[in-house]
């Protein structure tokens, strides 16, 4: 079929070799003209992709119109806090019949909509997908057995996209949970952020392995609250994905994590890559919209007083670990 991939980062890039490996007509566009050239005269992206050999049927282009057209399939994996202008960008363009998949994973802050919810609203009348899991970019396109999910409400369209995708060593699963799945996703990054900071100070695996499973807890108290199932949290776009993020050494949030903890500012870190950590830019969101539904996120608010307020990194574990005693399936 005829596929577009929106965004020249790391994740973009390897769905779109992913897509151009299973034999799709592929076209990928980024707004740097540096990545668009490397791509189709190297066939790599080291801006952001770096040591990857890309597939020689992948194209890529600087014109949005120029990569939607007669798309049947339009991946979206532009960074959650721009993702609605580069949609906004190209709605006009968008064949009437494509199926829309967002890869991004995040939740907006200004109306803290999920990412399907941003692109359903300024491309209308097409079915969309969320794509979720335990999936470093680097891995993927050097050809690691990975599994992700596609979520809809549309079951042609989860089924169209998980027969598009999977193959060799990426393979798809579907479901119906589309805020769960999207929730999982977004969620786990402000987990990732915060075993990091106790990394960052030198704390050891008991803290890490406290910290993944009640970090999961407050995602699904989050999750719940807002219709998600609890039982996506235990699959590959929840448990899955947060395992991966907060212990892997590929994980951009967690080494934001570690060098907030070991003292650098949180500036000097954004400053220092052009990469998106979103668990930065989600925590602030998830936390607002844990206040919206009254949900209590002990671990996320930790996070946020460390990256936004100069909070001692110390100071706040010693506070987690001094928070009034309760039964686990309370919090």
């Amino acid at each position: 079929m005829r596929a577009a991939v929106i965004g020249g980062g790391a994740w973009g890039t390897a769905l779109g070799h992913v897509l151009a490996s299973r034999g799709h007509d592929t076209v990928l566009w980024a707004r740097e003209p540096d990545v668009v050239e490397h791509i189709n005269v190297t066939h790599a992206n080291p801006r952001f992709l770096a040591g990857a050999t890309l597939h020689e049927a992948l194209r890529a282009t600087t014109r949005m119109s120029e990569a939607v057209h007669e798309a049947e399939c339009v991946v979206f994996a532009a960074p959650s806090h721009v993702l609605r202008a580069v949609v906004q960008s190209g709605a006009a363009s968008v064949p009437a019949g494509a199926t829309l998949v967002v890869a991004t994973k995040g939740i907006e802050r200004t109306t803290l909509a999920l990412m399907t919810d941003v692109v359903a609203a300024e491309v209308r009348g097409r079915p969309v997908v969320a794509l979720s899991g335990p999936s470093f970019a680097q891995e993927v396109v050097h050809g690691q057995p990975t599994a992700v999910v596609a979520a809809s409400h549309d079951r042609t369209a989860r089924e169209q996209v998980q027969r598009a995708l999977s193959g060799g060593p990426l393979r798809l699963y579907t479901s119906e949970d589309v805020t769960g799945v999207e929730l999982g996703g977004a969620l786990k990054n402000v987990m990732a952020v915060a075993t990091g900071i106790a990394e960052g100070v030198g704390l050891g695996l008991n803290s890490r392995a406290a910290l993944i499973t009640r970090g999961l807890a407050e995602m699904i108290r989050l999750g719940v609250s807002v219709g998600a199932r609890v039982e996506t949290f235990a699959g590959l776009a929840g448990m899955g994905d947060l395992v991966l993020t907060c212990t892997g050494a590929l994980s951009r949030n967690r080494a934001v994590g570690i060098a907030v903890g070991q003292g650098t500012s949180l500036s000097e870190v954004l400053a220092s890559t052009e990469s998106v950590a979103e668990g930065v830019v989600t925590t602030t969101s998830a936390l607002a919209l844990a206040e919206r539904q009254g949900v209590d996120m002990p671990i996320a608010r930790a996070v946020s007083r460390v990256l936004f307020e100069s909070a001692s990194a110390r100071e706040v574990v010693a506070e987690l670990m001094g928070r009034e005693l309760r039964p686990e399936r309370d919090g």
